[in-house]
């Protein structure tokens, strides 16, 4: 975890940083022990890193509807897919 000067003069400001970061840290917390209770080879911040390479792919039907698919090609990719499986990607 890295640390950066805070530039916030105001209460309420300051209080919204503090709040985003614990936010921050309880998710890295989370998928850390997810990590752990999979038992997976790679560290957390490798899962983080392997994570903004998977693609998906949004496809608009003839119908209106919307196709989503996340393409999992590595074999990276592939040993995180259980901890990302049913998160659902919104439409933008």
């Amino acid at each position: 975890m890295e640390m950066r000067p805070i530039f916030h003069f105001t209460e309420r400001r300051i209080e919204a940083h503090i709040c985003i970061c614990f936010v921050a840290y309880k998710l890295y917390k989370e998928l850390e022990r997810r990590v752990k209770n999979m038992n997976l080879t790679m560290s957390v911040d490798k899962v983080i890193e392997t994570a903004k390479t998977i693609v998906t792919i949004k496809m608009r039907l003839p119908n209106g509807g919307l196709y989503t698919r996340m393409l999992f090609n590595t074999p990276a990719q592939k040993e995180i897919r259980p901890l990302i499986e049913g998160i659902e990607v919104q439409a933008d």
